[in-house]
């Protein structure tokens, strides 16, 4: 069970089932971290995000293939440096799995080994700069490796004081499970959290599948994609694509395909929530960032932003959480008819297990 605690407008739980608190929103560095912004823009972020309360920043070894993780360290010792923050305010997260090559990475040069925990590990406190993270991911489930390798390479990280606690990040609750089992089989550290994709339009995952492990192990959520790739910000109504945004970057012209074709209906619906976020006094994107931060479940949610300006902006979400209501959620359901039928689940589960004619 989580536990909470205020300062000021910004709201800290307990990361799963521990002692070490963070901030209900953070920053991450996924696409803007080199690919849209430069040093001095990133430290100008995560400066003004530890001024309005948040202590948790998020990289990963692939993001701009390594380049997000050096900026992110050349950002954090600019604090330092400053007296900005000290090392013990923050809670510094990163993820291995996809290495920092891109097409040229070898076969051994990602996954979740033994080998390139340690090996990937090693290579993100070097480009941080850093003597440990909090947090290090595995990125994805790696199906080339057993479980109990990966497990126990996570603890030989935290043994070595690479980093203190372990997460995974898109695993199955089925995954996660048997990553706990084998942690208590063998007098282990267990996954501390998980790190999936949340957001208004996708919801199973986090609100059915891993309702378990919330009751059984703890599990804490560090959520990423809370604006649904950036399309419940509502920028992109009517398919138009603002400059500088990440639908408009080459590199991501995947995921302008993917946002026009068979996502296209997410962009309607974000449209039909305008009104309601009008009524609360908010932009849409505030709301979408607020209904996730309003499930207990979840520990902090990872946003984005390019400008000093949109973090202002996100942040104040926070002001928009007390007024989700019972009856505003109802309506957001009505809008967007995404919410997961946990009655009819759990009725076919009890079938499929024969428990019901």
């Amino acid at each position: 069970m989580q536990h909470t605690v205020s300062s000021g407008n910004m709201i800290y739980n307990t990361l799963g089932k521990s002692g070490i608190l963070v901030s209900k929103l953070s920053l991450g560095a996924w696409v803007s971290f080199d690919d849209q912004i430069n040093l001095d823009t990133a430290y100008a972020l995560m400066t003004r995000a530890y001024q309005l309360g948040c202590n948790l920043f998020d990289n990963a070894e692939s993001y701009a293939n390594g380049k997000a993780e050096t900026m992110m360290g050349q950002a954090f010792h600019k604090g330092l440096k400053e007296g900005v923050w000290t090392r013990e305010d923050l809670v510094l997260t990163t993820k291995l799995f996809g290495g920092t090559r891109g097409d040229r990475n070898t076969c051994n040069s990602k996954g979740c080994s033994r080998k390139h925990i340690v090996e990937g590990m090693q290579a993100s406190l070097k480009r941080m700069e850093l003597e440990y993270v909090d947090v290090v991911f595995c990125h994805r489930p790696d199906p080339l490796t057993p479980i109990e390798e990966t497990v126990r390479a996570m603890n030989h990280v935290i043994d070595r004081g690479y980093a203190y606690y372990w997460g995974t990040s898109e695993w199955s609750a089925q995954e996660i499970t048997e990553a706990c089992r084998v942690a208590d089989v063998n007098g282990l550290i267990r996954p501390l959290c998980e790190q999936p994709q949340y957001n208004i339009f996708h919801r199973h995952r986090v609100e059915i599948e891993y309702e378990p492990l919330y009751r059984d192990f703890g599990l804490g959520t560090t959520i990423w994609s809370p604006l649904a790739w950036g399309i419940l910000s509502g920028k992109y109504s009517g398919k138009h694509i603002p400059e500088g945004s990440r639908l408009s970057l080459e590199k991501y012209k995947w995921l302008k395909d993917t946002a026009f074709s068979e996502r296209e209906w997410q962009i309607e619906k974000t449209d039909q929530l305008k009104p309601l976020a009008q009524e609360l006094g908010c932009t849409v994107a505030q709301l979408a960032i607020a209904w996730c931060v309003a499930n207990p479940n979840v520990s902090t949610v990872i946003t984005g932003a390019t400008k000093v300006e949109q973090l202002e902006e996100n942040f104040k979400a926070m002001d928009i959480v007390p007024k989700l209501t019972p009856e505003v959620m109802e309506r957001i359901d009505k809008v967007v008819q995404t919410k997961p039928d946990y009655g009819s689940e759990m009725k076919m589960a009890r079938r499929i297990r024969g428990l019901e004619s």
